[in-house]
């Protein structure tokens, strides 16, 4: 009832007793997006000891659903990154797993793995998943999370798995330059990438034969 999906629910005339599960109501975005990272077993390591689908909205330090920061951010257009660890996506709902990702604003997963289909759904919705060299993570190159992110090399020229530079300005302005492997694993993949997902690919495909 507390969650961002309940109070939309509740905000459109909808019973908590009719809210049945998100799978059942998978055919709205609505829902879905405000549901995308709201299990209550996730530990954002943003915050110290606190699980569920929360988070810390970095300009002011508050503590939110992170649905309500991902909009907040949107509305100043600031892109969002992931960092994760070992297979991310493991267990995900496969396709929402993915679509919600990209409607929080996420352009970037950065991970020491991925699952296999999860990283080709990503790149599908147009968010770029990269991974971390090997025996390297956030935690052994000293990341906090409140970095600001730049990505250098995914430019017109870009190649499946290849290496791209990866820089992190922290608070007190130093910055931290890492290598990550681009796990666009195909040259049509890339094309997807490059054209925002899979969907705009095919309008576009659909456009020229038009």
């Amino acid at each position: 009832v507390n969650s961002p999906a309940g109070k939309y629910l509740i905000e459109h005339g909808v019973e908590p007793k009719e809210f049945n599960s998100y799978g059942a109501r998978r055919g709205s975005h609505e829902v879905m997006m405000r549901g995308t990272f709201a299990n209550i077993r996730l530990k954002n390591m943003l915050l110290d000891g606190v699980e569920g689908g929360v988070t810390k909205y970095l300009p002011t330090g508050e503590q939110m659903a992170i649905y309500d920061a991902s909009m907040l951010y949107q509305a100043h257009t600031i892109g969002l990154v992931i960092l994760a660890g070992k297979e991310y996506g493991t267990g995900s709902s496969r396709d929402w797993a993915a679509k919600g990702t990209y409607l929080l604003g996420v352009k970037a997963v950065i991970a020491e793995s991925f699952e296999r289909i999860h990283r080709s759904n990503l790149v599908g919705m147009g968010v770029l998943p990269l991974q971390f060299r090997a025996g390297e993570s956030w935690q052994t190159l000293g990341i906090q999370g409140d970095e600001t992110f730049t990505i250098e090399g995914i430019n017109a020229d870009l190649q499946p798995r290849s290496e791209v530079t990866v820089r992190a300005r922290r608070v007190d302005g130093s910055e931290l330059a890492f290598q990550a492997t681009v796990r666009i694993d195909t040259p049509v993949e890339i094309e997807y990438y490059q054209n925002g997902g899979i969907l705009h690919t095919v309008l576009r495909q659909l456009a020229k034969t038009a």
